[in-house]
């Protein structure tokens, strides 16, 4: 609940708004119960308990790189299912990476997350509490947020505007919307629908290929779209929030790294002031997609520079603990 939803409630069971307040601020410090709630008088905590519940996430499974000091963890949701996070730590900041659904749809070629399909959409206070644990968990703040976990977060729209609310929220988090990053593999309907909310969020596509054959086959989602209804959108969302998106490219060998498509890529993005994220894909045993080489990455990095693309390698972090998002999950799975 907002804290404004909270306060009304409230008041309707006859409580002072400070009483809201005063839960908010709890509950954005990650408490587990009403009884760590120690500002609050015995018989009230007992009446919150009756009436409300604090779903919390139980962790599972914890693994730190020994490269980089990234940490993955698996985490329970209250009906028995998990997922996973990220916190990574860079020069500017700390970032968490969190799911949005358990399971996929989507039926990426390369992902470990959608096999098995999608299982259920997750609420927006069990993402809000992906970000809270995590940030426990780690002994450290979170800086910034990226939907970029396990699922689609398009696919779980209002839930994910509600989270995104909370966790913007002064309250709780308190992350401000410029440092929020939100991935999605390209639904074009909810492109344009997050558009018409005015967030000033990253929106980073999943693109991977530039043209329909490439992409179809590692992409199903690209047979309802296409590519160039994709690119149409991506220029609608520019021109009404005035925020450009980034493209998300996972390297894979002999598949989408040729001269050819780095070629097809350039003249997509030439002069849209679009960034292109180069990605070496992570290797998923299920899938038997090899990564490109990291010679093929620089060349095509170089090809997109030399084409007026902006153009980044990301940086491999915890290449040492399962790295794709789903893995943790489905090595979970496997023991049931």
């Amino acid at each position: 609940m907002l804290p404004a939803e909270l306060a009304a409630d409230f008041q309707q069971m006859g409580l002072p708004g400070y009483r809201a307040q005063q839960v908010s601020r709890w509950l954005g410090r990650g408490v587990a119960s009403f009884e760590e709630m120690t500002d609050l008088g015995r018989d009230l905590r007992q009446r919150l308990a009756e009436r409300y519940t604090i779903p919390c996430l139980a962790m599972v499974r914890r693994q730190v790189s020994a490269h980089d000091g990234t940490e993955k963890y698996l985490w329970r949701l209250p009906d028995g299912e998990s997922v996973e996070t990220v916190f990574m730590r860079y020069k500017h900041g700390n970032s968490v990476c969190i799911s949005s659904q358990v399971g996929c749809r989507m039926g990426c070629a390369f992902c470990a997350s959608t096999i098995g399909g999608k299982v259920r959409d997750l609420a927006a206070s069990e993402m809000l509490d992906e970000v809270i644990r995590t940030g426990l968990a780690a002994g450290d703040r979170v800086d910034s947020i990226v939907l970029m976990g396990i699922g689609e977060p398009l696919d779980n729209f209002d839930n994910v505007i509600r989270f995104l609310q909370l966790v913007n929220d002064p309250s709780g988090p308190n992350i401000g919307m410029r440092h929020i990053s939100l991935s999605t593999c390209g639904l074009v309907e909810a492109i344009d629908k997050l558009a018409a909310l005015h967030l000033q969020l990253t929106l980073s596509v999943s693109l991977h290929a530039p043209d329909d054959e490439t992409r179809s086959r590692l992409m199903p989602v690209n047979r309802g779209y296409g590519v160039d209804a994709l690119f149409d959108a991506c220029e609608r969302y520019f021109a009404v929030t005035g925020r450009r998106v980034s493209f998300e490219y996972a390297m894979v060998r002999d598949v989408n790294d040729t001269p050819r498509h780095g070629d097809m890529l350039v003249r997509r993005l030439r002069g849209t002031g679009s960034h292109v994220n180069l990605i070496r894909l992570n290797y998923v045993s299920e899938r038997g997609l090899m990564p490109s080489s990291e010679e093929t990455v620089r060349a095509f990095a170089q090809r997109l520079s030399d084409g007026g693309v902006t153009v980044t390698v990301r940086r491999r972090l915890g290449s040492d603990i399962d790295a794709a998002c789903g893995q943790l999950r489905r090595g979970e799975m496997r023991k049931l």
